[in-house]
């Protein structure tokens, strides 16, 4: 059995963290010791690990409830992770496509200041004014916004 603790430095998740998925149902709550101490049995440093792998490759917490409820029916067909993976994949290229946008808006406007001094500063002009923006970014956070 384990500590709260223990789970914790074994997964490298945060004790606050840990109660927090016990609370809303991500992870089972453990069985207590007489003294009130929870108790993790092994099952819960794979069941969290599985829980912070995905959170790590940005699945929100409903997609995790749902791919842990598939854990359950092993012979089920994997379409719903399919499915799920799939849409978690188009958020990530949505991402990247913003990120890009922002990259070359920050090249702009790196490339156009002269360096000189803060009243001629063509950075401070375009954080001030977004009509001086390429206008991508803006563009694709609209996008966004309304897809999201």
């Amino acid at each position: 059995m384990l500590t709260i603790g223990d789970l914790s430095r074994r997964t490298g998740t945060k004790v606050p963290t840990i109660r927090y998925y016990e609370k809303i149902d991500l992870l089972e709550e453990p069985e207590r010791s007489d003294g009130g101490q929870r108790r993790y049995e092994g099952s819960a440093v794979e069941r969290l690990t599985f829980i912070r792998h995905a959170r790590d490759m940005g699945f929100g917490l409903d997609a995790i409830r749902a791919l842990l409820d598939l854990t359950r029916y092993p012979d089920a067909s994997c379409e719903t992770a399919d499915q799920l993976a799939i849409k978690q994949l188009e958020l990530v290229n949505q991402h990247i496509a913003r990120l890009e946008a922002l990259k070359k808006e920050l090249e702009s406007m790196i490339g156009g200041c002269n360096h000189a001094d803060v009243a001629n500063c063509r950075i401070l002009e375009v954080l001030n004014n977004h009509d001086e923006c390429l206008g991508e970014h803006a563009k694709l956070d609209k996008c966004l916004d309304h897809q999201g």
